[in-house]
């Protein structure tokens, strides 16, 4: 019961607000000068042919709408009016493992191998990737690979531009308290 109701409320102020912006608009623009000046009085023999003669076309550019305006009218009402797009949206980021970041990084398990030790990890995407140590990520690279979590250096950048570097330890059950 409570949804059709909001939804009359904002029908409403769409329409109040597709209403008023176009006459705020007429309001704020300057009128043209010879529209705020008052023609002269015409002596008498040249009003009566003004008034026999046909009407001129008005101004072309007073009719024209503003484009403002225009461009409220058009916009599709199904497109979501927050942005789409994610926060932080910086460079685009390399494909593969040389694109991860470590602080988004969430360690789902370890494999041992004949090879060698394995990290299963997964991005803000949910993209699964398997990391081993020494693996170039895009702030840092794999330190080490335990069976209970996997150990990063991360390499940033303080405000002055210096070398900041930081051993995160991500683990596959964190205990709580402990970021993931």
């Amino acid at each position: 019961m409570r949804l059709p109701k909001a939804f009359n409320v904002l029908l409403t102020a769409l329409a109040l607000s597709l209403c008023l912006v176009p006459a705020t608009r007429a309001q704020a623009q300057p009128q043209a000068p010879a529209q705020q000046a008052k023609p002269a009085k015409k002596p008498a023999h040249k009003a009566k042919a003004a008034a026999a003669a046909p009407k001129a076309a008005p101004n072309a550019n007073a009719a024209a709408p503003n484009p403002a305006v225009v461009k409220i009218a058009e916009r599709d009402p199904f497109l979501p009016l927050v942005n789409v797009h994610k926060p932080g949206g910086g460079p685009p980021l390399p494909p593969g493992k040389a694109g991860l970041v470590v602080a988004t990084i969430r360690v789902d398990g370890a494999i041992r191998a004949p090879s060698g030790m394995f990290a299963v990890v997964t991005n803000p995407d949910q993209r699964v990737y398997f990391l081993r140590e020494g693996d170039q990520l895009y702030d840092g690279d794999v330190e080490k690979i335990g069976l209970d979590g996997v150990t990063f250096k991360e390499i940033s950048r303080d405000a002055f531009g210096k070398s900041i570097e930081k051993i995160v330890t991500k683990r596959i059950y964190p205990s709580a308290g402990e970021q993931q």
